[in-house]
């Protein structure tokens, strides 16, 4: 194991810490309560069954829908696969045209990429400069062949929030399959998915402090009875929809986490909101060059997406990797130089896109640790430009204008 200094957590959009509270919720299903919950035959089997039905029911009502409607994964991208690739074979007979917009999660790009290539033909929608989809081009995008309309809640780069309600009454005025990622607005803002107009939505359990590896999808029961044909076969669990051996220990935290949110939203976003702001405001103000990505009026309230110019954020956050825990995109892409595709669809150069920073908040983020964050994160900032010839160069009034995209 590699031991290293534990630096500031300031990632909370790529994943949360497991509450205290959920991980006592888990334990005795490690060590007591181990029965398989499909085992219906003798009592281990009934606890665990049991309380695979009490996480249904928190997942439920946390997302104000019928439990019986909720379906437990492995996270958001197993359940988003399971929509996607279910809801085009399923409705193979009706059509083949897809919906979704250029900013989405990989989650989303990926398995679109892969019914491309089997027949399907898929639009994706454009963004303005603040991340946002015109819904009247949504509205003119639709054809006579199109079958589901995809867009996340709340993006997981910017944290902007895109207007679901509309989008929603857009599909069902035409009748055609909505379905949302709502992995990073889950936890973050009140949602009412019923009422958006929403049919399929996905969660995942690391991002609102429960374990990784668990997550839901739900699937309304409305009248375009939708079912998606099932991604993996093996059993009957799940209603038929998810084969495997369900993960009870992880599906008990994950219930426990989304009961914690239902308790708890109003007051630990009113202390993120805080934050979130407060950091802002001290990097505005003792750093120049400093721009917000994505709509400010319309965004989650843990998330700050900043533009730095004239800085490299993998070169600064190098400075910072035994300090701060932050990130420059989605973390499911990190591991790769490329500039984000969120923030190059957005309008921003590929040299801005790599001045871009994410920093979120969470509801264990301290105003100590908000403070000393930030600290670090100017200093490094004004180390890297004291570095950087073209920085100097702009602050001796050169112009550097050949040197930019």
């Amino acid at each position: 194991m590699i031991r290293i200094q534990k630096p500031i957590y300031l990632d909370y959009h790529s994943t949360t810490p497991v509450d205290e509270r959920v991980l006592q919720a888990m334990l005795p299903f490690f060590t007591e309560h181990f029965g398989n919950p499909s085992s219906r035959s003798h009592p281990y089997g009934w606890q665990a069954s049991e309380a695979i039905e009490i996480a249904r029911k928190q997942v439920a009502v946390l997302l104000g829908v019928p439990a019986a409607e909720i379906t437990f994964t492995s996270g958001s991208t197993e359940g988003l696969n399971m929509a996607i690739k279910g809801l085009s074979e399923a409705l193979a007979h009706k059509g083949k045209h897809i919906i979704s917009i250029t900013t989405e999660h990989p989650s989303v790009l990926d398995p679109l990429d892969y019914l491309s290539h089997r027949g399907c033909k898929v639009s994706y929608l454009k963004v303005s400069d603040k991340g946002m989809i015109d819904v009247q081009q949504l509205a003119n995008t639709i054809q006579s062949d199109t079958i589901m309309v995809i867009a996340m809640w709340a993006n997981n780069e910017t944290g902007v929030i895109h207007d679901i309600a509309s989008i929603g009454q857009i599909c069902k005025e035409k009748g055609i399959a909505f379905i949302t990622d709502a992995t990073q607005a889950i936890g973050k803002i009140l949602i009412d998915p019923i009422r958006c107009g929403v049919d399929i939505l996905v969660l995942s359990g690391h991002k609102i402090y429960g374990p990784k590896g668990t997550g839901a999808i739900w699937i309304h029961q409305n009248e375009k009875k939708l079912k998606p044909v099932p991604l993996l076969q093996g059993g009957g669990h799940e209603a038929g929809m998810r084969a495997g051996t369900l993960n009870t220990p992880g599906i008990v935290g994950f219930g426990k986490a989304c009961q914690l949110i239902n308790e708890n939203l109003s007051v630990d976003m009113e202390h993120v909101h805080h934050l979130r702001n407060e950091f802002e405001k001290k990097v505005t103000s003792q750093v120049e060059e400093v721009k917000i990505n994505g709509d400010i009026q319309h965004r989650l309230p843990t998330v700050s997406n900043l533009r730095i110019d004239f800085t490299d954020s993998q070169a600064v956050m190098t400075k910072l990797r035994t300090k701060l825990a932050i990130s420059s995109g989605s973390a499911c892409s990190s591991a790769t130089p490329a500039p984000s595709h969120v923030l190059l669809a957005m309008g921003l150069t590929a040299t801005q896109a790599k001045a871009s920073y994410r920093i979120s908040f969470g509801r264990m983020t301290t105003e100590e640790e908000m403070q000393e964050a930030a600290h670090l994160f100017i200093e490094a900032i004004h180390q890297y430009r004291s570095e950087n010839p073209v920085w100097q160069m702009v602050k001796q009034g050169i112009d550097i204008s050949d040197l930019r995209d």
